[in-house]
């Protein structure tokens, strides 16, 4: 690991201390210790990453109680031998569909949220693909920890509608993807969905 990936991981550490100790200490100077470990967290992210101070800060003052990881969802929509992607409006770049999981949703119903709000497709999840620990499967590092899911889908229909989060939607195939957006999936693994649609007895992977 390297010099600055160590120090990000000691601020995601302090952070998750912080955290818990604000929401569960009763005593106020003991907070007030909490909540400047809190900001040395901030402060060592800060340095590490391209995010802002005040951007940081204002990520972590929404986080409250004991500090879990973050849910990222994704759906490897398949209609034939081609998989779908949407473009992404904030970097220009593809990805599956999916984002954050909403509370009150099963993993099923995010994902055919997603679909429909991203690519305005019409999709039946199938199987689970995998669960991945993102920190163990990204170069570019996150203040957060997350748990990325891959759920197998067959698309069913779909029709384009302009949307807030992406400007297209297409099928791919594995041989001729597009240029990917590197913090939401990787090469690596939509080609773990592709032969993950070619199992028929398939083995979901987990770190």
């Amino acid at each position: 690991m390297g010099y600055g990936l160590k120090w990000l991981e000691y601020a995601k550490k302090l952070q998750a201390i912080s955290q818990a100790g604000i929401e569960y200490s009763k005593d106020k100077y003991d907070i007030e210790r909490f909540e400047a470990i809190r900001n040395i967290s901030i402060d060592i992210m800060s340095h590490y990453t391209d995010i802002d101070h005040t951007k940081m800060k204002e990520l972590f003052a929404t986080e409250t109680g004991y500090q879990t990881p973050k849910i990222d969802i994704r759906a490897a929509a398949f209609k034939d031998n081609y998989i779908l992607l949407v473009k992404e409006k904030l970097d220009g770049k593809w990805s599956l569909p999916g984002g954050w999981a909403d509370i009150d949703y099963s993993l099923k119903e995010n994902i055919i949220r997603e679909c429909m709000e991203e690519a305005g497709a019409r999709v039946e999840p199938k199987r689970l693909i995998a669960i991945l620990d993102r920190k163990k499967n990204y170069v570019i590092p996150s203040p957060y920890s997350i748990y990325k899911i891959f759920v197998e889908c067959d698309c069913l229909d779909c029709c384009f509608e302009k949307n807030i989060e992406t400007s297209r939607a297409g099928f791919f195939s594995l041989e001729n993807l597009p240029p990917l957006s590197p913090t939401r999936v990787t090469e690596d693994q939509i080609e773990m969905c592709f032969h993950a649609r070619a199992q028929k007895c398939y083995q979901p992977i987990f770190d």
